[in-house]
This record gives C-alpha cells, sequence and structure tokens, in this order.
C-alpha cells in the first residue's frame, strides 16, 4: 500500500503532466501544482522514457489547468485520486538518485542523514534534471533541524560551500522580496537551508513525518482586507512547512500564515515581528496571510528583535 501524499511528493496523470504536491489534505484530491508537461519541443528528455518536456511557470500553469483540466482548477490543482497514474515519493527514490549523482551523495553525506530521513523532489524526483539542475533536498521531521544545524558545520570543513554573493544576489532578485537586500540576507544567514555542492545550487525543505500529518485543510477564510501588525512570536514550531504558521500575542490577531518560501523560518519563538498581508477570518480568530499571489506586492515578514540586534 503506498503511503498517503504529502507535501513535496509528485503525481502524474495519464496524460504525463507531471504535479507538484503542495498541501497535506488530499484524502479526496490531491493537492498541488502543474511542473512539467510532455512537449515535443521541450528542452528536458525525460530519464528513462525519452519523451521531451516542458517546465511550466506559475501563470502558464493555472492557463493550462483551467484551459484542458477546469474540473482542476481550485486555490491549488486538485487532481482527483482517480486520475493519478503514478505517484513519486521523494524518499522512496533516493537511493536510485543516490546512486546516480555524486553532487547528491555528497551532499547526503555531508549532511550526515540517516537512511530514510530524505529525499530528492522536483525535477530529480521525476527524471527531468539537467547537469545544472538545483538539487531540491527534502528532509522529513526532526531530520530537517539536525541537517540545518550540521549545515555550518559541514561549510567549515568544507565539504559544502556557502553561497556566493553573486548567488545570494539572483536568489533575491528571483524571490523579490519587500526586503531590502540587507534585510533578506540578516535574516537568510540564519536559516542555513541553502548552499551549495559541486557547483550546484541547493534547498533543504522541510515536509512532515507521516506521523504528524494533519489532514485537515488550511482552509481560506473571508477577507477583511490588508493589515500591517506588530506582534510577538510565541510558537515558530511549523516556520518551514507549508504554509509557515507563526502563532503570535496579538489582541486581533491569532497566527500568521505565509505560503512564500521566502518567510519561511523568518522569525523565531520569543522574536517581535512586523508583518503585513491579508487579514482573514476564521472562526472566532483573524489570520493574518502573508504570500497571496506568486509576486505579493506589499506583504511581508520581518522580525524587527534581528534587525535591532545588529
Amino acid at each position: 500500500m503506498i503511503p498517503p501524499l504529502r507535501l513535496r511528493d509528485f503525481v502524474e496523470d495519464a496524460d504525463g503532466w507531471l504535479y507538484a504536491v503542495a498541501a497535506y489534505d488530499n484524502a479526496e484530491r490531491a493537492g498541488c501544482m502543474l511542473r512539467y508537461v510532455p512537449d515535443p519541443a521541450g528542452d528536458r528528455v525525460r530519464r528513462g522514457s525519452g519523451v521531451s518536456y516542458r517546465k511550466l511557470d506559475f501563470a502558464e500553469a493555472y492557463a493550462r489547468v483551467a484551459a484542458e483540466r477546469p474540473h482542476c482548477l481550485d486555490l491549488l490543482h486538485r487532481v482527483p485520486l482517480d486520475e493519478i497514474a503514478a505517484v513519486h515519493k521523494p524518499e522512496a527514490i533516493f537511493p536510485s538518485v543516490l546512486a546516480r549523482d555524486e553532487r547528491v551523495r555528497r551532499l547526503a553525506d555531508a549532511l550526515e542523514l540517516a537512511p530514510g530521513t530524505a529525499g530528492c523532489t522536483g525535477s530529480l524526483l521525476v527524471g527531468l534534471e539537467g547537469p545544472g539542475s538545483d538539487i531540491d533536498l527534502v528532509v522529513y521531521g526532526a531530520a530537517f533541524d539536525r541537517a540545518r544545524a550540521r549545515l555550518p558545520q559541514a561549510i567549515r570543513e568544507g565539504l559544502v560551500d556557502d553561497l556566493s554573493e553573486e548567488l545570494w544576489r539572483r536568489v533575491y532578485a528571483k524571490r523579490r522580496p519587500e526586503l531590502t537586500y540587507g534585510e533578506f540576507r540578516l535574516h537568510e544567514a540564519r536559516k542555513w537551508n541553502r548552499g551549495e555542492i559541486c557547483g550546484t545550487y541547493f534547498d533543504l525543505l522541510f515536509t512532515r513525518d507521516y506521523a504528524a500529518i494533519d489532514p485537515r485543510p488550511v482552509p481560506k477564510g473571508p477577507v477583511i482586507g490588508k493589515a500591517a501588525i506588530e506582534a510577538t512570536v510565541t510558537d515558530a514550531a511549523l516556520a518551514y512547512d507549508v504554509p509557515a504558521v507563526y502563532e503570535i500575542d496579538h489582541p486581533d490577531v491569532a497566527r500568521v500564515l505565509s505560503f512564500t518560501h521566502t518567510y519561511s523560518g523568518q522569525a523565531l519563538a520569543g522574536e517581535v515581528i512586523e508583518a503585513a498581508g491579508v487579514l482573514e477570518q476564521h472562526g472566532n480568530e483573524r489570520w493574518l496571510v502573508v504570500g497571496t499571489c506568486r509576486e505579493p506586492v506589499g506583504e511581508y515578514i520581518r522580525s524587527r528583535t534581528l534587525l535591532e540586534s545588529v
């Protein structure tokens, strides 16, 4: 029996469309994002099949699903389980990735990853990687924090490289956050969730252990309007999840949620944050949601405590 779908798995339909799972609530329909489609003119050739594929950007993926799979169109793409022809799990395919890719093998060794605690998602998972493809390393449960704690030591030992200034600026330009470059770098410097190995960029990505999965959906509440707040973080245990969750002490808002990777791990428990986004009503609570579109303008999370410490 295949374990339940979880964040960062991939699913494939009968036409070979490949979707990245982007949710934990997948009981009836997989919550995901269309990432790759077969295309004779595509620039990627799938390992083992020889089929050419093309990667879709965010807007193109939604347009393609709206035109050809309208029944799957939602806040995420929602693929009915009976339309899934194959499931690709990062942890299941990881031994074969390690066997064929020296970069991933060296990274796993440097981070001292125990068997079964990690895997690769993205192009490496579905056999569409090229020589310069980034490494999207998924690390499960408590092993994620152990990997982050190990990364700076691995850099000091010369097993892994920190990002060059040029690459940091490329990441900043790609993310286009509502932070200055200095603020962005200050927040990123303590996360220890990215680096380079053999000249290849990699991300460390958190996914829950199966036992910790909450299959209940993260609902979208009625929108009250935009808001900017200052509050103290009381719990940041899920700060690297999707969405990232920050429980806060604030008279009107119970939590801040972020759906953009830029603000994962942005603040620690006990820190004072500034956050701006869209305010939603959830029962008796109000939640502030950051990252309500691909490139949210005027939405951010910054740690005042961190900024004031330097």
